[in-house]
């Protein structure tokens, strides 16, 4: 999405460093700019590099050791304080990414591990641990047909030629997606559409790669999920299910913060959505309300897989939103399953709030805030909610809900989720508190409206070597 323009940017060097490199960016560089992402490269540099949405060109423009990187600005409008309506009106997501990766081996970690409790008789505000056993079993049958899925390699029946374009539904650094309309059957389809030549200059061609097999392999009721892909000579393509509600993050924006029975409804379902990838052995890493979208029923899709991985052991891999980065990401301390499980603190956080647990006007402060685990309830926050939020957002992994030996069933007996029949949530069958308004299966009103493109493939086939594979 394209964000507003910013005021000027300034970044330094810390003053301990001598003769600081200071680079000033003005205000008219990031009114054309489409996002902006820092990179750990391999040499522990820090760069940060602009995307024009205007020109597509790619400029490095700082480089700088990550040790002693901060980030200066100046006149900045966007959020300062944790108040409501500047977090709905100018609130803006930083990404990050790693584009170098190591070749090291590492044994798993207790923090990653998923544990399954004793089969005991235990009762949690009405949610039995026979009933989480029961589902397990439930878990390992979803997880087997997954990993059938990862082996194999898909077919499909539908080409590229009978899908008919309709709008664009959003844009991004990458390309930008579409609705689009089966010709033959009428039915509606969503498109992402990654230019390779964006992927292969953003070094990003293993994470594209990988988001593909990901979204080929899983089946949840609340992830999205690959339907077809095409490539031509410039582009490739990602066909998924259209989802009309739009993101979660539009809804809140425009509802302020969520009454907690809808709040309630979303987190159970991301939970359940997270113990699903995790037992398949994905962590996910870019949990937020901008990637969860509202189907007509009133539930969610998770999407956007583009961080995901299969965890073989602990990764290191810097990357996701700052204001949802984990506190041992940002140490850079190697991390596993733990990263999702404080992300979900931070978004249970947020749709009971209406604004993020840790913000300010750097970066670099935000991350000091979260290495601290220093933010403030509203007093909106009940006791129960309260506690969730603090066992959840707990900067030590070993007490942090999700990790411990207890693992989802610490979310799934909390007194705040009384009521909640996570059978019924599992199943679609709970009624959802809100329904999105839409008129026909094919209606894109709770997307906003972009400028259209046309796109004009080359003549010969571009970065095939890259692209072998797709």
């Amino acid at each position: 999405m394209h964000p507003p323009a910013r005021p000027q940017c300034r970044l330094t060097s810390s003053p301990s460093v001598a003769a600081p490199y200071v680079l000033s960016i003005s205000a008219d560089i990031f009114a054309r700019v489409d996002r902006y992402y820092f990179f750990l490269v391999q040499n522990e540099s820090l760069a940060l590099l602009l995307v024009s949405n205007s020109e597509g060109k790619y400029v490095l423009h700082f480089n700088q050791s990550i040790s002693q990187a901060t980030t200066n600005k100046t006149n900045d409008t966007s959020l300062e304080t944790q108040h409501v309506e500047a977090a709905q009106t100018s609130r803006l997501r930083y990404h990050t990414s790693n584009i170098m990766f190591s070749n090291k081996s590492y044994s798993p970690s207790k923090d990653m591990s998923y544990k399954a409790r004793d089969n005991s008789a235990d009762v949690h505000d009405g949610y039995t641990d026979q009933q989480q056993q029961q589902y397990l079993k439930h878990l390992k049958q979803l997880k087997n047909e997954f990993e059938q899925r990862w082996r194999s390699t898909p077919t499909f029946s539908i080409t590229f030629d009978e899908l008919d374009r309709v709008r664009t539904l959003g844009t991004g650094a990458f390309g930008r997606v579409v609705l689009l309309r089966h010709i033959k059957t009428g039915k509606f389809y969503a498109m992402k559409i990654l230019e390779k030549e964006k992927v292969v200059k953003l070094k990003q061609v293993d994470h594209t790669l990988f988001e593909k097999r990901i979204l080929e392999a899983i089946r949840f009721p609340f992830t999205v999920s690959m339907e077809f892909s095409f490539k031509d000579n410039s582009y490739i393509y990602f066909v998924m299910p259209f989802v009309s509600g739009g993101e979660m993050f539009t809804h809140l924006r425009k509802m302020v913060k969520f009454e907690e029975p809808l709040a309630k409804f979303y987190a159970s379902q991301v939970i359940l959505a997270l113990e699903y990838l995790h037992f398949c052995n994905i962590v996910y890493r870019d949990l937020k309300p901008e990637n969860i979208l509202i189907d007509k029923t009133g539930y969610l899709k998770i999407t956007d897989f583009g961080f995901s991985k299969i965890l073989q052991g602990r990764t290191w891999t810097l990357c996701g939103t700052p204001e949802y980065l984990a506190p041992e990401l940002i140490l850079s301390k190697g991390y596993g399953f733990s990263v999702d499980w404080w992300s979900f603190g931070v978004l249970l956080y947020e749709m009971n709030a209406g604004y993020p647990p840790f913000y300010a006007n750097e970066p670099m402060k935000t991350y000091e805030k979260i290495v601290a685990g220093k933010y403030r309830c509203p007093s909106s926050f009940n006791p129960d909610l309260r506690d969730l939020v603090r066992n959840t957002l707990q900067v030590d992994i070993t007490k942090r809900f999700g990790v411990m030996k207890d693992g989802v069933m610490d979310f799934k007996s909390h007194k705040w989720f009384r009521g909640i029949e996570w059978d019924a949530i599992v199943n679609c069958r709970y009624p959802a508190p809100f329904i999105p308004k839409y008129k026909s299966p094919g209606d894109a009103t709770n997307f906003e409206r972009y400028e259209e493109e046309t796109l004009q493939p080359a003549s010969y086939c571009r970065f095939e070597s890259e692209f072998l594979d797709f």
